[in-house]
């Protein structure tokens, strides 16, 4: 390893460092591609289809589709990166490999931001279905079940749910994997119930204006940032998840074949899911009428009259978005472990069960997004998590054309195609998506990183150079 701050770590060594701390190897491609769906497919479109159709009307479809191809061309660049690289660690062990350690601590830091955040996020949108189910058959009160920002306390069901997958964790992982591929089945069911009970409301009409807010970001009379793009920064959240799979590497039993088809298969599954939600909940009611709902979906089929498949979708939701909340806590702890294993964090975090589970890290987890999930509001998570994400997605992108120039003959088990035009796509729209998030958000995503910086400078520095 060469010195000073940019030196890269040879991937071979990843797996050996920290007393030799090895993940099982439990995991194949069903469990990958379910891994992948179940990330994927989750709160951007069962909630943030409402915050998104607040920004761009009815051209949130359009946001969709820019989000998506921004989310399939960084997919295809993670696939290339996973089979030459497969190690847990994602853009963190990619960025160490190839650029250098100061690097690799800047997108480490920010992951644990995208995960944290995103793990508290999908809390609180499982605790928007279940709360009035929890009020309704139980007679819970709804300031023990919503945050502050909708005038409760504490959002209990939140920090409930976040306790039941951390303790399905520590389980083992494999066992974690395929109770999430039958709750993932449950959830795709539910959306095609959705849309086939929608679409017979189609009405063309509910498009027009189609984008009153026009394209790029704009600022809006009430203080509100709107636009096609300004959502598609929000929308974003829902097609990343992908990413979760690229920290299963260690753990996937055949990396060279189950992680592209992990990967890719489940981004092409979640994009079709997508466009036929979108379309067919844009096209039943007028948009206005579930901006911001905290369950537009099951809003949307109580305004069409079917009361039933909105409980049905309810309790579906109730049921399946803990496979969302399981696929980021797993990634999250992930990166942990594996930035510990590299003594960036403290090293005694690394450490794994009987089982091959990181047990440690995995509370020291769950503690962490809980109290996030329980007092911070949906929005503000959504937003800060993608400003991590769109830093990681560029990273990626970037190490793929790296080492297309400094290693081109190295050997791939996926390559992705076109790549001096997806690489490009995938990092310039990133970028214009981080640029379009609130430059409140902006600002915060800064901060983090500084803070994070004069972190590694006073401490992570010093103890990596004497490993």
């Amino acid at each position: 390893m060469s010195d000073g701050i940019f030196r890269r770590k040879p991937i071979e060594s990843a797996a050996d460092a920290a007393g030799g701390q090895r993940l099982a190897r439990t995991l194949s491609w069903p469990h990958l591609v379910a891994l992948g769906v179940g990330a994927i497919v989750g709160t951007g479109i069962l909630t943030l289809i409402g915050v998104g159709a607040d920004k761009a009307g009815p051209a949130v479809i359009l946001s969709f589709g820019i989000a998506g191809l921004i989310c399939a061309c960084a997919a295809l660049a993670y696939a290339e990166m996973a089979t030459m690289i497969p190690t847990s660690g994602s853009a963190y062990t990619y960025s160490y490999t190839v650029i250098g350690e100061v690097i690799a601590w800047v997108v480490g830091w920010s992951l644990i931001l995208e995960y944290t955040l995103v793990v508290s996020a999908v809390a609180v949108g499982w605790s928007g279905y279940a709360a009035p189910l929890l009020q309704s058959y139980l007679g819970v009160p709804m300031t023990l079940m919503q945050g502050p920002e909708l005038g409760g306390i504490v959002n209990l069901p939140a920090i409930g749910i976040i306790a039941v997958v951390a303790g399905m964790l520590i389980l083992g992982t494999k066992e974690s994997a395929t109770v999430n591929a039958v709750l993932v089945l449950v959830k795709i069911v539910a959306l095609v119930v959705f849309v086939a009970v929608a679409l017979p409301y189609f009405d063309a009409a509910n498009f027009t204006p189609f984008s009153p807010f026009g394209f790029p970001k704009s600022m809006g009379a009430d203080g509100v940032e709107r636009g096609v793009m300004a959502a598609a920064a929000i929308i974003f959240f829902a097609f990343y998840g992908f990413d979760a799979i690229a920290t299963a590497a260690e753990e996937t039993k055949n990396p060279a074949r189950d992680l592209k088809i992990g990967i890719v298969g489940s981004m092409l599954i979640c994009i079709v899911i997508y466009i036929a939600v979108a379309a067919a909940a844009v096209g039943a009611i007028g948009y206005t009428r579930f901006a911001n709902s905290p369950e537009p979906l099951a809003l949307i089929l109580r305004e069409l009259g079917q009361p039933g498949a909105a409980k049905y979708l309810a309790a579906s939701a109730v049921i399946a978005l803990p496979t969302v909340i399981l696929a980021f806590f797993y990634g999250q702890s992930r990166i942990f472990f594996v930035m510990a294993r590299d003594r960036l964090l403290p090293s005694g975090l690394a450490k794994v069960s009987s089982r091959g589970a990181p047990v440690r890290i995995t509370l020291f987890t769950a503690v962490l997004v809980a109290v996030l999930a329980g007092f911070v509001p949906l929005g503000e998570l959504a937003a800060l998590a993608n400003a991590g994400t769109l830093v990681a997605f560029i990273a990626v992108a970037t190490c793929m054309l790296i080492m297309r120039r400094r290693a081109p003959d190295m050997a791939r088990a996926y390559r992705t195609p076109l790549a001096w035009v997806v690489g490009p796509i995938a990092i310039l729209g990133c970028a214009y998506l981080f640029f379009s998030l609130p430059q409140r958000t902006q600002l915060w995503f800064f901060g983090w990183n500084v803070v994070g910086l004069i972190l590694y400078f006073l401490f992570v520095a010093r103890r990596t150079r004497t490993a």
